[in-house]
Formats: C-alpha cells, sequence, structure tokens
C-alpha cells in the first residue's frame, strides 16, 4: 500500500548502530562530524531573538514570491557582495531542499534526469526519487585540486537531461566553480535548453582568495540559472527555516521561470511569517555568526595540516566550506577505518557517505571546537600512522 519510488530500508549500518553503543555506554566521543551550528558553541547575538518580536507576525498575508521586505533583504545580501539581484528574481523557500523540490516540479517530468555532481552531499538521489527522476552522476577530480570533468558530464547530457546541479563550493571537497568551468557550463546548457541548479549555501565560507572563482550564478546571462542559498548557512539558523531560489538568464524564459515558481509555491505557503519579518535583521546579524565559523574553519584546518604534515593522514585541498577530506591508507576499507576511529573515541564520515569514486577517503568537519577538533586530528594521526 505504500510507494514503490523508494527502497523503504531504514536498518542503521554498522558505524550508526556502534555510535549508538557507545553512547549508551556513556563513552565520550570526539564529534568530527559536526553540521549544526547551533550545536558548536558559537554567540549568537541578541539581536536575533528580538528581531523575532515583532507585532507583524501576527497578521498573516500570504504572498507566494514572498514578502516585499524579506525579498529585499535577501536582495541587499548579494550587493553587498556585488551582485545587483531584484526581488523581481527572488522567491523564498523554507529551506534549499525545498528549493529543490519546487525547480524539479518546475522543470521537469517524470523519468527526466537531472544531472549532480560526484563527490557530493548525498541529498540529491532523495530529493530526485520523490519527484520520479533519474540521477545520473559527473565526476570531480582532483589532481592537487578538484575540478570538473567536463567532457564526462557533457557524455551525461541526453534528450531527456533538464537540469545539471552544481553544488558551489562543494560538499564535502569544499572546491568552488571557475569561470572557465562556468563559461564552459553555460554554453553547453545553453545549446541544449538545459538548466543550471547552483547549491551557494556554503559561498560565503571561502577559506583562501582566488580571482578565477564564482561565488553566485546570480548574474549568468547565457542559459537559465537558479542560484540557492538561505538562512541555515549563511546567519547559522538552520531552525528558521527560510531559504530562495534567484532566477537568471535570458529575460523572457527567466520571467516565464518566476511566474511559474510563484504558481508553485502558492500550492504551499510554507515561509512562515515570523522569519520573513526578522529576516533583515536575521540576516545582518548573521555576519556575526559567519565571522566566528570562518575564524573556526581557518583555525581548525591550520591544526590539521599541521598536526598531519608528513604523515599517512594527507588533507586535500580545499577551497571554502566547512569540512576537510582526509585521504588515509587503503590497507582498511572507509567503514573500517571509520569504525576503527569511533573505538577510539573519534567519529569520522567514511568517503561512500559522499560517494568517492575510490577508496579511502574520511570527511572531518571544521565546525567542531577546536580543542576536540585538535584531539581527534591527534587520534587520527596515531591510528593511521600505525599502517605507514
Amino acid at each position: 500500500m505504500f510507494s514503490s519510488r523508494f527502497h523503504w530500508d531504514s536498518r542503521p549500518n554498522r558505524l550508526t548502530e556502534l555510535l549508538a553503543e557507545k553512547r549508551r555506554d556513556g563513552t565520550p566521543i570526539l564529534d568530527l562530524t559536526e553540521s549544526n551550528p547551533t550545536h558548536a558553541g558559537l554567540s549568537y547575538p541578541a539581536e536575533m531573538l528580538r528581531a523575532l518580536a515583532d507585532e507583524r507576525a501576527l497578521r498573516y498575508d500570504p504572498i507566494p514570491a514572498g514578502s516585499s521586505e524579506a525579498r529585499a533583504a535577501v536582495s541587499r545580501y548579494y550587493e553587498a557582495r556585488g551582485h545587483r539581484v531584484d526581488v523581481s528574481r527572488i522567491l523564498l523557500t523554507a529551506s534549499t531542499s525545498e528549493a529543490y523540490s519546487y525547480l524539479f516540479k518546475l522543470l521537469t517530468d517524470p523519468g527526466d534526469t537531472v544531472l549532480v555532481p560526484r563527490p557530493s552531499y548525498p541529498l540529491f538521489e532523495y530529493l530526485a526519487t520523490m519527484e520520479s527522476l533519474d540521477v545520473r552522476q559527473y565526476p570531480l577530480v582532483y589532481h592537487g585540486g578538484w575540478s570538473f570533468d567536463l567532457d564526462a558530464l557533457a557524455a551525461e547530457m541526453s534528450l531527456r537531461t533538464r537540469a545539471v546541479i552544481l553544488v558551489n563550493p562543494n560538499n564535502p571537497t569544499g572546491s568552488f566553480v571557475k569561470r572557465g568551468e562556468l563559461a564552459t557550463l553555460v554554453k553547453l546548457c545553453a545549446d541544449r535548453g538545459i538548466a543550471l541548479i547552483s547549491d551557494e549555501v556554503f559561498s560565503d565560507y571561502g577559506l583562501c582568495s582566488d580571482a578565477e572563482r564564482v561565488t553566485t550564478l546570480a548574474g549568468v546571462e547565457g542559459c537559465l540559472a537558479f542560484s540557492m542559498s538561505g538562512l541555515s548557512k549563511i546567519a547559522g539558523l538552520p531552525q528558521m527555516k527560510m531559504g530562495w531560489i534567484v532566477a537568471s538568464g535570458p529575460e523572457q524564459v527567466r520571467r516565464e521561470a518566476m511566474e511559474k515558481l510563484e504558481w508553485i509555491a502558492d500550492t504551499y505557503l510554507s515561509v512562515s511569517t515570523p522569519v520573513q519579518c526578522a529576516a533583515d535583521a536575521l540576516i545582518e546579524a548573521g555576519e556575526a555568526v559567519q565571522r566566528q565559523i570562518r575564524a573556526r574553519s581557518a583555525k581548525n584546518l591550520a591544526v590539521a595540516l599541521d598536526t598531519l604534515r608528513g604523515s599517512a593522514a594527507n588533507v586535500l585541498s580545499v577551497e571554502g566550506g566547512w569540512y576537510i577530506t582526509l585521504q588515509v591508507s587503503r590497507v582498511r576499507s572507509e567503514e573500517e577505518w571509520a569504525l576503527k576511529l569511533l573505538e577510539e573515541g573519534v567519529l569520522v564520515q567514511p568517503g561512500y557517505f559522499y560517494d568517492f569514486y575510490a577508496e579511502a577517503y574520511l570527511v572531518v568537519s571544521l565546525l567542531t571546537e577546536t580543542g576536540s577538533f585538535r584531539e581527534g586530528i591527534e587520534k587520527i594521526k596515531s591510528a593511521t600512522d600505525e599502517h605507514r
């Protein structure tokens, strides 16, 4: 009696089972997977709470694209970063996940295909399956730095391909799209009538500078493109549930896309009034949270590079976000490495969680408090150096 679209397998993997056992036993765990800013010991400005005490929140005036005030706040966010985005190009959503859902509804029919990067965050298959879509992967390759295999991406395109998804910077590789790559992607998509979808939630968290880096697709003109972000990362507020889509590209198709997106949004009206009323203050105050996250990420990256220098665990090049990837010896599988480290009190993620093409990689969060992070990295060094 239930949908056959999903593989309804809720059995826990070995890492989840061992973690539950350790927590039941009260074993101290150094969590190097922390992804929730509200659990990371950051200091949140008091004005964030004050912004929610707005009398306008008691009045319900549903607007499918979101209130003009909240969209104007998003527009100012882009203006502060050197990008002019008119409010007519902005549509609010409750999250980036919902934004993907809206865009899949806009662009695809059941059985159509979307192209997604590999490695990357394991979300797309679930979201696409909910829309009865086929997911095809294109590779990111590593040669001292990450880049697109554009020939492989082009080879995956078919008559049923409706969108190419970018994660910029990628999670977990931390790699940004470069200008030359974007130019090729825009031409490929324009020639084939395919849209670009860019997930830019980590774009404010660059770890180094690069003039060739693209931080947003909000200025793309050559093909239909959508940029997504939200309060979850830019203000460290995943619980506030406000994201957005910015439409770019040729004016006529962009306007048509926005009209249809508003029609889709009107059937859900999911973004709450209180968060829209507070959006301006939350985005502005979020700058203080961003500074803390960037400072911690930079410090923890330095700790990892210093501690693991010359060791059997190699830190792969990273440009942004708040994760790093460690390449470790293949004497064990990624799962076995993760289980061994957890036995020693360190929680990491195996690379197969993110669909890495080969063994053996471990993914570590830079958001973890620095004392715990340092201790965890030292244990990783000791464990991996046993097999040099």
